[in-house]
């Protein structure tokens, strides 16, 4: 277990780095470059960059607005509340709202001056500059994820194999397994951590079009909700038939087929090719067996539902390598 994360250590070197540049810059407060360095560390490259422009864009506005009232009203912490009450809803319209709190603290520091020279304007810029510029520095160099989501990758579509042939299992055998909903959960789980490092990983990049990992985990995931509908139908199955046979063993086959290149286009031609083969069969002899089958059959359908999504993820990404 590591006792330090990575962004830990970049915000304890980067608050130390900022405030002795700023001493030796000889700029006031110089502790507060610090501070921002702590609050301007994010996850990710875009984060980084965009946080940074909304602060040094707010304390342009926040220096702009202060100066006006403190020349005109004087320095008083009413004055101070006054400049609160235009700055922040101004931020907010311009979209600069990661800039209000940091720079409502520089702008105390011109009111313990009761000055708005330019010197000391000058100096909370240099302070903003400082603290985001050696921020956006130790982000430049963000570890890389695709590992782990590899890893991801590799887990949910063992998890979901297994949920499969649970299902198959289940059909021949007209009962649902006690591990079932344990295997949801895991799956659950992993599938929303791994979409969260997708992201995370996309915005780590400014020029490059990574975002194939997101899609890949958004098709799981919808794949994911297909399933848990697919589950519901078991609790409706009370006989077993020889359609129910023929699903189970198509399932299995879907289990099987389940890796990451697969297009699932001849699963999905194979799944209407069994479409064909229950129509020429015998209609049902009692109520019993027509619900059951009508349900045998909404199960088919969520299954093709589950094909498709993944059909339509590898067409997008063929038409989208085609341009």
């Amino acid at each position: 277990m590591k006792f330090v994360g990575y962004r830990t250590l970049k915000t304890g070197l980067g608050a130390s780095v900022a405030i002795i540049v700023a001493k030796q810059l000889g700029v006031g407060y110089a502790v507060s470059a610090g501070i921002i360095t702590i609050l301007s560390i994010q996850n990710t490259k875009k984060h980084s960059v965009k946080i940074a422009l909304q602060r040094i864009g707010a304390c342009i506005l926040a220096l702009l607005i202060s100066s006006i009232l403190f020349k005109i009203f004087g320095y008083t912490e009413i004055i101070f509340g006054i400049f609160l009450l235009i700055f922040i809803p101004s931020a907010v319209k311009f979209n600069l709202r990661e800039g209000i709190v940091v720079n409502s603290v520089l702008v105390t520091h011109l009111l313990s001056q009761k000055s708005v020279d330019i010197f000391w304007l000058r100096n909370e810029l240099i302070l903003m500059l400082i603290g985001v510029g050696v921020a956006l520095l130790l982000n430049i160099h963000m570890p890389s994820i695709e590992g782990d989501i590899k890893q991801d990758q590799i887990y949910i579509e063992e998890k979901m194999k297994e949920i499969l042939i649970c299902m198959a299992v289940a059909l021949k055998k007209d009962q649902v397994s006690l591990q079932q909903d344990g295997l949801f959960n895991s799956l659950e789980t992993r599938l929303y951590k791994a979409r969260k490092r997708a992201y995370i990983n996309l915005n780590n990049y400014f020029l490059l079009d990574d975002s194939y990992y997101v899609q890949y985990m958004e098709m799981r995931i919808k794949q994911y909700e297909t399933m848990k509908r697919m589950k519901e139908h078991f609790q409706h199955f009370s006989i077993t038939y020889e359609q129910t046979i023929m699903i189970a063993e198509f399932t299995e086959k879907v289990a099987d087929s389940l890796y990451e290149d697969n297009t699932a286009m001849q699963l999905i031609y194979d799944l209407q090719l069994l479409r064909e083969e229950f129509r020429k069969m015998s209609l049902p002899s009692s109520r019993e067996e027509f619900e059951n089958r009508a349900m045998l059959f909404q199960f088919l359908n969520d299954m093709e539902q589950f094909l498709k999504v993944k059909y339509d993820f590898k067409k997008h990404l063929i038409t989208k390598d085609s341009y």
